[in-house]
């Protein structure tokens, strides 16, 4: 009897699963992870096949799941799949409740920034200013930034600093190609890495780039520096050739998570900020 009723719970729990899956796939609009969309579709949100592309899995191994089959889920996959239905710390917490494993400790998702971040935020402007985690994510951004880095040009998921350097054109567009700071950006992270090693979203991140190149030998010198303000100069679509000082701010003591503030470095770089960036 005992054994009936457990066998039970678990087909409801697996059951829910599905349901709860196919209910985040459905709300995610495939514009968010950059994706066309030329013909009118029935049923809106991400198809199975897209999910299961995104997260690197096969499109029977993401149906099964989302079918309730007992199967077999690694913490990175689990992870993942987050990753692309865009499930908060609690959506994440409750995923991995339902397929009996323990959401980790640090899942590079949880971060919460107090309200005052955004006050500041946006008393900074039009100075661009945004807020990283030791990963790299882009938290949170003012006007100044969006301007300066173009994020309207790139899906939510992945604002994170290292992932658009490598894999964005837009991106590396903006950056000028005779002071790329790339080496120092990886040695930095690689130095933040010491405090992550194994955990499933550093791997995930770290695994979204392995096979690129310039990624792998720079990661392969395995150089480490500590987080400091640098000069970093941009080529802007429309203001052209720019210069910042940049200023890393840490929340707190005990914080982690910083917000780099970029103030100009001569006198044409503020002219075409506070000439173009519109506030309020």
């Amino acid at each position: 009897m005992e054994e009936r009723t457990s066998e039970s719970h678990r087909m409801d729990r697996r059951r829910e699963l599905g349901e709860f899956l196919r209910q985040r796939r459905t709300r995610i609009d495939p514009e968010q992870w950059g994706l066309v969309i030329r013909k009118r579709r029935r049923s809106t949100g991400l198809r199975r096949e897209e999910v299961a592309d995104l997260a690197g899995v096969s499109t029977t191994w993401y149906t099964w799941l989302e079918q309730g089959r007992d199967i077999n889920v690694s913490e990175q996959v689990l992870l993942a799949v987050g990753r692309v239905l865009l499930l908060d710390h609690h959506e994440l917490d409750y995923l991995f409740t339902l397929t009996g494993r323990v959401a980790p400790s640090d899942t590079g998702l949880r971060t919460e920034l107090p309200e005052t971040v955004d006050v500041v935020m946006r008393q900074l402007d039009p100075l661009p200013a945004a807020v990283y985690n030791p990963r790299l994510d882009i938290l949170a951004f003012n006007e100044g930034y969006r301007w300066l880095m173009g994020m309207d040009l790139y899906p939510r998921p992945d604002h994170n600093a290292l992932l658009l350097r490598f894999t964005n054109k837009d991106w590396q567009a903006r950056i000028d190609p005779d002071m790329d700071t790339i080496a120092t950006t990886v040695a930095n992270f690689r130095a933040a890495y010491a405090q992550h090693v194994g955990e499933p979203a550093w791997k995930d991140l770290i695994g979204r780039l392995e096979g690129i190149a310039l990624f792998d030998e720079l990661w392969a010198r395995h150089d480490v520096e500590p987080r400091t303000g640098l000069v970093k100069k941009y080529v802007h679509p429309e203001a052209g050739p720019l210069t910042f000082d940049s200023i890393p701010l840490w929340i707190s003591k005990s914080s982690d998570v910083r917000i780099t503030v970029y103030t100009p470095a001569d006198a044409a770089s503020k002219d075409a900020l506070h000439s173009t960036v519109r506030v309020g």
